[in-house]
């Protein structure tokens, strides 16, 4: 693309980036289902914590704002995709497609806040278990995490507002939805310089919250060994939840990046698959891993089936 090409005015853009699926519609029916059991999880834990007192503690809060962020980054790219792929819609407005772009990325962005805040919950909880709840309270935990949505929008903001100014040259998208590159592919000018502007603050997100993450269990792992055999088992059940968590997410984000920086070229099925199972996979995972490994709420909801059965 350079900026000898014609410009022409965009109006909606055409998702092109699905055009090679076969069987769309089982696919679609796929993610259709996955996200509906993602949303509808991740409803629940909100819906117990928010209910249950005793479950206002900052661990809790945290994970309702996981299963926010999960609600939303999920909600931003599968309508979307299961519009093409079952429906046939492949076309999405201009500002609509903006909007999802911005949804889009600071989802992104957020689920690796909420999961970097979440580690330093459990550094605190392993490291002053006697101060803890005066070091980290619900007042505390609400300001931190209204100011990380603050600062995630204003590190998003950075791709409306570069990719708006831009004269359109295509109105077809390359990929599955309307991310970044997506539509700075459509743009007339060199997208280089773009990409690697906004290449500079996703990789200072990225690994920062990453290696904060991996410190963070340095630390709990040196206040394990120095903790006794019930401490460990307890310190160590309470951390698996999150390790997963933070497993299930990083992967595919850091070998879609890491392949893509070392000059990889993907197939556009396989980035696909990264791009969706980056999407799909943390946001179904998550509500189950914290539903079936923090007691508080698994019992919570055997507690409620059980009443709800037993009024039958």
């Amino acid at each position: 693309m350079t900026s000898q090409n014609v410009s022409v005015r965009v109006s909606e853009f055409i998702i092109g980036g699905l055009d090679l699926v076969r069987r769309p519609v089982a696919v679609g029916v796929v993610i259709l289902i996955v996200y509906v059991v993602a949303v509808v999880a991740n409803i629940i834990n909100i819906l117990f914590i928010i209910n249950d007192q005793k479950l206002h503690k900052p661990m809790y809060l945290l994970i309702c704002n996981l299963a926010v962020v999960d609600i939303m980054y999920t909600s931003s790219a599968s309508p979307t995709m299961i519009g093409v792929l079952v429906a046939g819609v492949k076309t999405i407005s201009y500002v609509p497609c903006l909007i999802q772009m911005f949804a889009f990325q600071l989802g992104w962005v957020m689920e690796m806040f909420a999961l970097a805040v979440m580690a330093f919950d459990r550094l605190l909880a392993v490291s002053c278990p006697f101060h803890y709840h005066s070091y980290l309270t619900n007042a505390r935990t609400l300001v931190l995490t209204y100011f990380l949505w603050m600062v995630g929008c204003c590190f998003v903001a950075v791709f409306p507002a570069t990719v708006i100014p831009l004269p359109h040259c295509y109105s077809v998208l390359k990929y599955a939805y309307c991310d970044y590159a997506a539509v700075l592919r459509t743009t007339c000018v060199d997208p280089e310089y773009y990409f690697n502007l906004v290449a500079v603050v996703m990789f200072l997100i990225l690994f920062l919250t990453f290696i904060f993450i991996c410190l963070s269990y340095v630390g709990i792992i040196f206040f394990v060994k120095l903790s006794s055999d019930s401490d460990k088992k307890k310190m160590s059940s309470t951390c698996l939840s999150h390790l997963i968590v933070v497993t299930c997410y990083y992967s595919p984000v850091f070998l879609l990046v890491i392949l893509t920086r070392l000059g990889v070229v993907l197939t556009l099925e396989a980035r696909n698959g990264l791009n969706i199972g980056s999407i799909l996979g943390p946001s179904i995972v998550n509500p189950f891993v914290y539903c079936l490994r923090t007691k508080e709420i698994k019992y919570k909801i055997i507690n409620t089936f059980k009443k709800v059965l037993t009024s039958q």
